[in-house]
């Protein structure tokens, strides 16, 4: 039983990752810089299942993790660590310029040095390409990100590459589409949505919604995740993804009409964010070859799977917050 630390696993993607992984027999050690949420967002736990968890922050206890490190001494490392946002990292980019990139050069400096560890698996962000502007991109396109957001996450795949030519850093990375489904953060515009449509409250639609997105369903992308930590080559790079571009408009609406609620009394459209990208189209021919991988949950059916974890955790989801809480 090869064991897996799994650094960012109280984060959507991490946390359901954890749970594939346990499926398949892993012994999973789970990393994050707050305590655990409650059971709605954890799905591993949804399975009377559970992991080793530390809670550590990567900006302040670099002994801490390097102890964990050395204890656990993992096979693999799959990273979904980052400070997100794309709006908010205009306010006060240092911030993710510290989690993002300096402490991200702490964490791989230490993991350079750890013995037995087969692959690091480096979960990016197709951001860093900024605005697809109707190409279908390959995993070598060229970097152009366009927020303080992006510039970090950009700056961070830049140092793994010189890490990986100066050490043979056994890093892979993977890059998906906009993920979604069940246990998903409520600020996010999926849930968001959802609430706001069975509780008639009301949302923002930046810039009328008009960006378009490939929407990808959680199941698909953690099991292409373990796919490419088993059998990807150091130094590779995967897209995750479907072919199915919507836009936010688009997306809001169909979610308003099956959850019943009005659209127009709910959704107000407001100024576009900042260095907003248009669109993400991200070629997904390499993932669906060579791993065998396909998108198995179209939208439509993973829009409902999402409507019925809202409903069913309606009563607790109405007490928590729905915006995004900044932390350091």
């Amino acid at each position: 039983m090869k064991t897996i630390l799994v650094i960012g696993s109280n984060s959507f993607t991490g946390a359901h990752y954890c749970r594939e992984c346990i499926k398949r027999g892993y012994n999973v050690i789970g990393i994050s810089r707050s305590a655990e949420p409650p059971i709605e967002f954890l799905p591993y736990k949804w399975d009377k299942k559970d992991i080793v968890f530390e809670q550590v922050n990567l900006n302040h206890d670099e002994e801490i993790l390097k102890n964990i490190i050395n204890k656990y001494k993992p096979e693999y490392v799959v990273n979904f660590a980052s400070q997100g946002m794309v709006a908010q990292s205009w306010r006060t980019p240092e911030d993710w310029y510290q989690t993002n990139v300096v402490a991200q050069v702490k964490l791989h400096d230490i993991l350079r040095q750890t013995e037995g560890l087969e692959k690091y698996v480096h979960i990016s962000t197709p951001e860093v390409y900024g605005s697809s502007e109707g190409k279908w991109q390959k995993e070598n396109e060229n970097y152009k990100p366009s927020t303080p957001y992006a510039v970090s996450r950009a700056a961070c795949d830049l140092h793994l590459k010189s890490f990986l030519n100066a050490y043979n850093f056994p890093v892979v990375f993977t890059r998906a589409a906009n993920v979604y489904g069940p246990g998903q953060q409520l600020y996010r515009i999926m849930p968001k949505a959802i609430l706001c449509s069975l509780t008639g409250a009301r949302m923002q639609l930046h810039g009328g919604g008009k960006s378009k997105r490939s929407f990808v369903y959680i199941d698909d992308t953690v099991r292409a995740t373990r796919l490419i930590m088993e059998r990807a080559n150091p130094g590779s790079i995967w897209h995750i993804s479907t072919n199915e571009i919507i836009s936010i408009k688009e997306l809001v609406m169909r979610i308003f009409k099956r959850t019943g609620g009005s659209f127009e009394k709910c959704v107000e459209v407001t100024d576009e964010r900042l260095g907003k990208d248009d669109t993400y189209l991200l070629k997904t021919d390499k993932l669906r070859i060579e791993m065998e991988w396909k998108d198995e949950c179209n939208l439509e059916a993973g829009i409902d799977k999402t409507i019925i974890w809202v409903r069913e955790n309606l009563n607790s989801l109405i007490k928590m917050s729905w915006e995004y809480s900044h932390k350091k």
